[in-house]
């Protein structure tokens, strides 16, 4: 008998606690890896770990559980593969709305964009703790179970990774408005 697998009421368990965390593990994977692929690969393997280690789960934050999973598996893929994939255009950014216009669309489009360049330039721990803070709402604390930190070092890094990012975003805007665009 296999000891990874679980019984009925573990797996009950599990689906009710870890699973509806599926898409803020997917989000956070995406972000690290940048790809759509690899970050659907490195997901899968979380939950399939998380799944198989379940019950070494005894209670407290699922959510920051799965997260911290998932962000050990993409540093293990990233460090196997050496490499950062490009990311691919966010799915919602092709989605219209209703109501919106060309222009609206036009101006959303282009905001997410530089808002997505603007985090792939930030480094890999600055744009995680920002991921998991404004993308995904983790608390301090969960952030800090998550990345294994002090709160008081993800207060501070948060605190330089939102004055890097504004900074970011700024200058694209400054150089528009120097060349009268």
């Amino acid at each position: 008998m296999a000891t990874d697998v679980l019984n009925e009421d573990d797996r009950s368990r599990f689906e009710a606690i870890v699973m509806p965390h599926l898409d803020a593990a997917y989000n956070l994977a995406r972000w690290l890896l940048g790809g759509r692929n690899e970050a659907e690969d490195v997901t899968q393997d979380a939950m399939l770990r998380a799944y198989r280690f379940f019950n070494t789960f005894h209670s407290g934050d699922a959510r920051a559980w799965l997260l911290q999973i998932v962000r050990n598996c993409c540093y293990t893929w990233l460090q196997k593969n050496r490499k950062w994939v490009d990311v691919d255009e966010l799915d919602d950014a092709s989605v219209p709305r209703e109501k919106e216009t060309p222009e609206t669309l036009a101006i959303s489009l282009n905001d997410r964009e530089r808002l997505t360049r603007a985090l792939e330039q930030l480094s890999p721990h600055f744009r995680e703790i920002l991921v998991l803070r404004e993308l995904e709402g983790c608390s301090y604390k969960e952030i800090a179970a998550i990345t294994s930190r002090p709160i008081g070092t993800i207060m501070s890094a948060l605190a330089r990774a939102r004055q890097q990012l504004r900074v970011l975003l700024i200058a694209p805007a400054s150089k528009e408005a120097r060349l009268g665009l």
